[in-house]
């Protein structure tokens, strides 16, 4: 979870999930990488992977799936003996999992290292925390900050996404805990949030580069993520504890998003860190690239 470690002798600054036992980064070449999701291997494309190397792990030819990327644009899963849903677990917590559209099983494992930095923040600050989490996909962030004993609202504009974090509170002994689940577009509720008067100690969000809401609304992040970061810095209460923002976008750069984030909080000072987040890779020792995310918070 450090930010800093040494590769091959290099020093690199980066925050890095490396602390799971249900999942890792076999290996990577040709613009594809081998993961153990469980007891299942599967190979996934991945854009990072520009170069090519040995593949001299035997589990290269022992799949359970494969997505083959189309030159069109898209692909789909070839499967050879995978089910259609497992589970893995991450320290408390228990995901399910599924193949489905675009390449995605339901869980991005690299964000693991921010569920751990979420949940330590809420039990340091030893009174009772308020998150909202945006963009929240199958909730591994709402789980974190439910753990850690945060009344949570989750927000998604995907219905299923919706029904899939729940099942997946469910599994984790959090089915009680004091959850909002909520589908709408992030925007709008945000803007309606602020009208009643609402705050929160904590934001997490997760944009996507391009998306829709539920009644067909456009997200285009270069546009809408700027706004949308100084908007909702008006629902927090008078002191905050932490703001948390995600990239998958190229353009949005650690330093970009540390920039956005000391921008808006700057009245509340507080500390801004912004990081490259990576998965360790087995075979080779290296790390993986997987995004970049922005923290703001009022202390270390």
């Amino acid at each position: 979870m450090d930010n800093i470690k040494f590769q091959k002798g290099r020093l690199i600054h980066m925050w890095i999930a490396d602390k799971w036992n249900d999942y890792e980064v076999i290996d990577c070449s040709e613009g594809e990488k081998l993961e153990r999701w469980g007891y299942y291997t599967l190979l996934r494309p991945d854009p990072q992977v520009i170069w090519n190397t040995p593949k001299t792990d035997p589990r290269w030819n022992k799949l359970n799936a494969h997505y083959h990327r189309s030159s069109k644009g898209g692909g789909e899963w070839e499967f050879f003996k995978l089910p259609d849903q497992w589970t893995i677990q991450y320290h408390r917590l228990t995901f399910h999992l599924k193949p489905f559209h675009f390449k995605h099983t339901g869980l991005f494992p690299e964000q693991a290292v921010n569920w751990d930095w979420i949940y330590e923040k809420i039990r340091q600050a030893e009174k009772p925390v308020k998150v909202l989490n945006l963009f929240a996909y199958t909730g591994g962030a709402t789980l974190a900050a439910a753990a850690a004993g945060a009344e949570v609202t989750h927000v998604d504009a995907s219905k299923g996404m919706v029904t899939w974090a729940k099942e997946n509170a469910s599994s984790s002994g959090l089915g009680d805990a004091p959850i909002r689940w909520l589908v709408d577009d992030c925007v709008k509720f945000v803007e309606r949030e602020i009208r009643r008067g609402r705050t929160y100690d904590a934001i997490i969000m997760d944009p996507p580069s391009y998306g829709r809401g539920p009644k067909g609304e456009i997200w285009k992040i270069e546009d809408s993520v700027y706004p949308l970061i100084s908007t909702c810095a008006k629902l927090f209460h008078h002191q905050p504890l932490f703001f948390l923002v995600n990239s998958y976008t190229t353009g949005l750069q650690p330093a970009v998003l540390a920039y956005m984030l000391q921008t808006v909080m700057k009245k509340y000072g507080g500390i801004v860190d912004a990081q490259e987040i990576g998965l360790p890779v087995t075979s080779s020792g290296l790390i993986l690239p997987c995004g970049a995310c922005g923290r703001w918070s009022m202390n270390r």
